[in-house]
């Protein structure tokens, strides 16, 4: 059959000229369209109608028959004489009788989309035979002919529409997920990733993405969560028991990017591996060790040309790393750090263009703090001169600056810090920090960047409170760390208390919010019950202004420890405030035995409770001799 053919409409009758044409191909939504304006004119006509006095008999209308001895119908129209009302009044479509078919596929088509959420046992099962006998023959054919496509390109097309009709199972998870692992079509399905027709590819990719995705399954409200959780669990093990994950890295290569439907197939590949991950985090360790996902992540997001694809590449990299250890240590294999810096770098004297291109930088800032977890991370941070590269960006004054503070701070912080401390002295870092720390850049600050947040200062302060840590005794670093806060009449002194009198501030309120909130736990379920929630009550006071209050006198106290002319300033500063070196030693005592030293500190010659312990000392020594 002519496809053109059919969708050709005839002319309109002469003296008709304010109707719209249709073009030569209408698409079905013009035609949709079409036909309810036909139907709506009908009611109007009807109306006008019958609001015209009868004028006794109706009139009687004769077939008009042209040359070729054809029934005349304006338009064409396949209902203008079998369309009509009591009194023979006619009202055609205005459609031919093809158009009028294709219309009603349409109609169909939509009527049976409405009924798939509904599924049986027996109709799943339908569908999943029908699944196998499509592979099987395609298989067949393919095994036959192979030098041919003519004779197996009829049960590809049968096997693109049983692929594309199981789609709708996921409205029914908690009864076709098993089905679909039980009667082995996970297995054909798996294996068809392996199909020499990337098309055939992409339709299984987007089938195991519409069962995996997560909000799709969060519409459902007709399942119980457990049973819910239950079924993809099946699924999501049957995939991967079957080498899926494996089998979509290895398919990625095949794609042309350039070609939108491959282009798609990417992005619903990614999309698998951050559902599968995200319904199981311990996947993301199998997945970067037994497969080159890492590499293919990292080598796409080098691309100089930003895209989606790109832009989900670097998310799902921060979604690996922020996972475990060993996703970390597949990034450290890949050269991971070095690939990252050379992407950032671009963002050391320009901005990201839109919201999508600056998402994609956080993902990649966000990506490094999380594998600066790990000593080997921070060693070849160091050997990437990566501390270097983050003093360039402070200095820029971007959208980049706030970001590279708190890499930073990841990198300086633990045991393994002090190395990297030193770096960043040499790097000139302390004078870039501190003028950030004063705020003293704000008017030269550039178009498109950042102010400083109260979150940046805390970056800053804890980065303070490493070098302080790490850097050696009597080394010409801590010599010039020390310079910094004696310079310009304790300018930065002066700084640190008042951050810390702003702490004291929002720490008594959450205090006061904490001790109502005992109050009444302790009047309506007792004590027991306060001391669950302990814990809890001590994360909302870290929050609170407890774990700024701890940072700033941990500095307060080195500074005072190692220099008499700073210590008498602190003192009268707090004296001001009726406060004094009681107050600072009782917040190290605190926090001293709040401390969880994890098993990296062990690593260290000192660990950061020993460190209080030693401050503790001293101060109450000078507090002695006061």
């Amino acid at each position: 059959m002519d496809i053109d053919s059919i969708f050709k409409v005839p002319k309109l009758p002469p003296g008709v000229a304010n109707k719209r044409k249709l073009p030569d191909n209408p698409s079905p939504e013009l035609l949709k369209r079409m036909r309810l304006d036909a139907e709506s004119m009908n009611v109007d006509d009807s109306r006008k109608t019958s609001a015209v006095p009868s004028r006794g008999k109706g009139v009687e209308m004769e077939e008009v028959e042209d040359e070729d001895g054809h029934n005349f119908a304006p338009g064409g129209d396949a209902d203008y004489f079998a369309e009509e009302d009591d009194e023979g009044r006619f009202f055609g479509g205005g459609l031919t009788s093809e158009q009028k078919e294709i219309l009603n596929i349409f109609d169909s088509a939509t009527t049976d989309d409405a009924e798939l959420g509904d599924f049986s046992i027996s109709k799943i099962r339908k569908l999943l035979l029908n699944f196998e006998r499509a592979v099987n023959k395609n298989q067949d054919h393919r095994s036959k002919y192979p030098n041919d496509p003519s004779k197996f390109i009829d049960s590809e097309a049968d096997l693109d529409s049983a692929i594309k009709a199981l789609i709708p199972l996921s409205q029914s998870p908690a009864l076709a997920y098993s089905e679909l692992v039980r009667s082995g079509a996970i297995v054909l399905l798996v294996g068809l990733l392996t199909h020499e027709n990337i098309d055939i590819v992409i339709d299984v990719i987007d089938l195991v993405f519409e069962f995996t995705d997560e909000d799709a399954e969060n519409d459902l409200q007709e399942d119980d969560p457990e049973q819910m959780h239950e079924a993809i669990k099946v699924l999501v093990d049957g995939l991967v028991n079957n080498s899926a994950l494996e089998l979509l890295v290895d398919n990625l290569p095949r794609f042309n990017e350039e070609d939108e439907s491959d282009r798609q197939g990417v992005y619903r590949t990614l999309g698998i591996f951050e559902n599968v991950v995200a319904f199981d985090p311990n996947l993301a360790a199998g997945l970067t060790s037994k497969t080159k996902i890492m590499g293919w992540l990292l080598k796409r997001i080098q691309s100089k040309h930003h895209e989606e694809n790109r832009s989900y590449a670097a998310e799902l990299i921060s979604i690996f790393l922020s996972t475990n250890t060993e996703c970390r240590a597949q990034f450290g294999v890949a050269e991971g750090v070095e690939t990252l810096l050379q992407v950032l770098s671009q963002f050391r004297r320009k901005d990201p263009v839109d919201a999508e291109e600056t998402e994609f930088m956080d993902n990649l800032f966000d990506s490094l703090c999380s594998a600066l977890h790990e000593v080997e991370i921070k060693k070849s941070f160091l050997d990437a001169e990566g501390t270097d590269l983050m003093v360039l960006i402070m200095k820029e004054k971007k959208m980049a600056q706030t970001r590279a503070i708190k890499v930073l701070d990841h990198a300086l912080s633990g045991p393994a810090g002090e190395s990297l401390s030193t770096a960043f002295v040499d790097a000139l870092g302390l004078k870039t920090l501190f003028s950030l720390f004063l705020g003293k850049t704000t008017k030269k600050i550039k178009a498109g960047s950042e102010a400083i947040t109260p979150q940046d200062t805390s970056h800053i302060l804890s980065i303070i409170s490493s070098l302080f840590r790490h850097l050696p005794s009597d080394s010409s670093s801590r010599i010039r760390l020390l310079a910094k806060f004696v310079e310009n009449d304790y300018e930065k002194v002066d700084k640190v208390l008042d951050i810390r009198e702003s702490a004291l501030k929002r720490l008594a309120t959450t205090d006061a919010e904490i001790a109502a909130e005992k109050q009444d736990l302790l009047d309506s379920e007792g004590e027991d019950a306060i001391d669950e929630l302990e814990e809890m009550m001590y994360l909302r006071r870290l929050d609170g202004g407890l774990f700024t209050l701890q940072t700033v006198d941990y500095i307060l106290a080195w500074l005072m420890v190692e220099d008499d002319g700073v210590q008498g300033h602190i003192t009268r500063m707090l004296a001001r405030k009726d406060k004094g070196l009681t107050d600072i030693r009782r917040t190290l005592e605190y926090y001293r035995d709040h401390i969880d030293d994890d098993e990296s500190e062990q690593e260290s010659a000192i660990s950061q409770r020993e460190i209080l312990g030693s401050l503790i000392a001293a101060l109450s020594g000078d507090t002695d001799r006061s």
